[in-house]
């Protein structure tokens, strides 16, 4: 992705229904120092409409991350990471699990699912600042990705 010298600012789309864990990865991602706008969603259905609605409007701002939360009312993230697996329009755009489940079953599931990462939530408020900086580290500054299809 390697956004470092773009004036743009990371578009981030996020999967959360807990308005507390909303408000920590937004303060995480302003904490590591760069401009950030987050699309947020508290259930994957809206999600995935809002994908949908990115790749038949081109000319709007693509999405550069989503944060997929797994534990979601109505689409779980699980179902998420099914349709996004499945469409070819949506294969590129990294996916990072990130949510409280440690659960073995859950990890082997979004990988096979093709999520790109899994983390698990910070017990500790102070830690997410520093997932936040590890996230934008990797994910925005050094990940080159595939060409969106077109």
């Amino acid at each position: 992705m390697s956004n470092q010298s773009s004036p743009d600012p990371v578009s981030i789309l996020l999967v959360e229904d807990n308005p507390g864990d909303v408000r920590l990865i937004e303060e995480a991602f302003k904490t590591a120092g760069f401009e950030t706008v987050f699309h947020t969603f508290a259930d994957g259905g809206s999600a995935l409409d809002f994908l949908h609605e990115q790749v038949l409007c081109a000319d709007d701002a693509d999405v550069d991350l989503m944060l997929l939360d797994l534990n979601l009312p109505r689409t779980s993230g699980f179902e998420v990471l099914e349709t996004l697996k499945n469409e070819p329009d949506l294969t590129s755009l990294p996916v990072i699990v990130l949510t409280s489940s440690e659960a073995t079953e859950d990890i082997v599931r979004s990988y096979e699912l093709c999520a790109n990462a899994y983390l698990t939530k910070p017990s500790d408020p102070a830690e997410f600042a520093e997932l936040g900086r590890a996230v934008e580290a990797f994910w925005i500054d050094e990940v080159t990705l595939p060409p969106v299809p077109s």
